[in-house]
């Protein structure tokens, strides 16, 4: 808003702002209306091209994490895709380790983190998440990259807006949706193959050979990517983004974010370089409004800070350059915090009120979750077995004195390597386990063997002696019989263990599970 040299008031002035093309209709200063609501969210945005620290920084980001989403579903791992998340199969695969529905704990803990992270930053340097590594912000960015280039700056994007309809614009437009189209394409299919194998996606894309969900889930992602970054744009971060909403309760004085330095910078105004604009009662803010024109979400950082800031920088690179034109210090507008500016604190004051109390909380908190986390995958068995009682068999006694249970085990081999395994049961005299005839299950001396016919025991299964054979990541569920003499126990249900144990070919263990059941003796 205009400020009034002589009361140093702000003005009742209209003055359009810089962001919006001529002719767009203006209303009362001050009037928060609904009516003021709608022209703003239909209002175009025409942000100016900018260079300098920060501006550089979003381009390192941009290529950074491009890279690495377009470029791990190419990336083979073991002789399969390195990062691939089958939900078909319900496996993920990431690099070495392969993960089951089982080990959600650790996609909990991986969200508990980057939620405090996101707090954690926050709380430092504000919304630096949403300026640099945001994919609404990268992908706005790859837009009016391209924007730029097909229909130029700022003035002959409104020129063109604005002019009548001819071949030429025509032209321009249709260039520019079809480079937009075929980014929002390859991000959609790159989408698409951290779910599917990405070279076997790529054949039936091209013989068009896709199934009907594939496609679906493609045009969708693409469309969403061509919507939301070449159309919607800063409208997702001002009303749909729940971020932008409750970051306020996240930052206080002292947290570092984009600022105007209103002390220095007001009664902002024009002038001549020849003249010295303190003499005259001037701030050092030439009312440019340049630090506006560059915004991607067209806010005046001059009104102080709004939730509609992304913290991108894109302003103080603007500012710091107008100022070396006009041999000013830089720094009118800055990364600082409300303290440091109002108390003029030097960089190492500022860095000092820093770590506070809730800055050392959830630093505290972050160092000792990633510890959990990174000791749990170090420390995670590549074997998993879940028992599960039949409740259709319940204890009965056989033929020659025994007393017989019948359990699943599910075994999940969550290693790419074959895994031979001895299974046996602990917790009652004299168990003994026999293991259903599967491909890939057989017993100690070899021989397949079948479920057990009730009253009799197998010769060849002795006491806590079935060898299986476990192919790699994958997931097999085995019928095992157990059975106890009948002096063994008194009615009732007893506790015991499956112990599943892995071997090396040397001969020692590499992993032991134990997974608790109960065993039942009839009356």
């Amino acid at each position: 808003m205009p400020i009034d040299l002589k009361t140093q008031q702000p003005s009742s002035e209209q003055i359009p702002p810089p962001w919006r093309p001529a002719g767009a209709k203006l209303l009362p200063a001050g009037a928060e209306t609904i009516e003021e609501s709608i022209i703003d969210v239909r209002q175009k945005i025409y942000p100016r091209s900018v260079s300098g620290w920060f501006a550089r920084w979003r381009i390192i980001f941009v290529v950074l994490t491009q890279v690495l989403f377009y470029g791990l579903p190419w990336l083979n791992w073991n002789g399969r895709q390195a990062v691939l998340f089958d939900l078909g199969a319900r496996k993920f695969y990431i690099f070495d380790m392969v993960l089951w529905p089982q080990d959600v704990i650790y996609l909990t803990l991986l969200l508990i983190i980057s939620a405090l992270g996101l707090f954690l930053f926050t709380a430092i340097a504000g919304r630096l998440f949403c300026g640099y590594a945001c994919p609404q912000t990268v992908y706005t960015e790859i837009f009016m990259w391209i924007e730029r280039h097909v229909e130029g700056d700022r003035v002959a994007r409104i020129r063109l807006d604005e002019s009548g309809f001819s071949l030429r614009k025509l032209r321009i437009k249709a260039t520019k949706h079809i480079l937009w189209i075929l980014v929002a394409f390859v991000t959609g299919f790159s989408f698409i193959g951290y779910f599917a194998p990405v070279r076997t996606l790529g054949a039936d894309l091209v013989a068009l050979s896709l199934g009907p969900w594939q496609w679906f889930w493609l045009l969708f992602y693409s469309f969403a990517t061509w919507g939301n970054a070449g159309f919607l744009r800063e409208q997702v971060c001002k009303y749909m983004c729940p971020y932008a909403r409750f970051q306020s309760v996240m930052v206080d004085r002292d947290t570092l974010v984009v600022t105007y330095d209103t002390l220095r910078g007001e009664p902002r105004g024009g002038r001549s370089k020849k003249v010295d604009h303190h003499a005259v009662g001037l701030g050092d803010c030439v009312d440019c409004s340049i630090c506006v024109q560059v915004c991607p979400t067209g806010i005046d950082i001059r009104q102080g800070l709004q939730y509609m800031c992304i913290g991108c920088g894109a302003c103080v690179d603007a500012c710091n350059q107008v100022m070396e034109k006009i041999e000013y210090p830089t720094g009118l507008i800055r990364y600082t915090s409300e303290r440091g500016m109002l108390e003029g604190l030097s960089v190492s004051q500022i860095r000092r009120h820093l770590m506070r109390p809730r800055v050392l909380i959830y630093s505290a908190l972050m160092l000792v979750l990633v510890s959990v986390f990174i000791a749990a995958l170090a420390t995670r068995t590549t074997l998993r077995v879940d028992v599960i009682r039949d409740r259709g068999v319940l204890g009965r006694e056989v033929a020659g004195g025994m007393i017989e249970n019948v359990y699943r085990l599910q075994i999940i081999n969550a290693s790419e390597k074959e895994l031979e395994l001895s299974l046996h049961a602990v917790g009652l005299p004299g168990l003994m386990v026999s293991v259903a005839d599967q491909p890939a299950l057989r017993t100690h001396a070899g021989t397949p063997t079948g479920l057990p016919v009730p009253g009799t025991i197998q010769s060849a299964v002795t006491q806590s002696a079935s060898h299986l054979v476990i192919p790699p990541a994958s997931n097999r569920m085995v019928p095992v019989v157990v059975r106890a003499p009948v002096d063994a126990g008194t009615p009732g249900s007893h506790h015991i263990h499956f112990v599943t144990t892995s071997t090396a070919p040397d001969g020692h263990v590499v992993t032991e599970v134990r997974e608790p059941s109960s065993f039942i003796f009839p009356n």
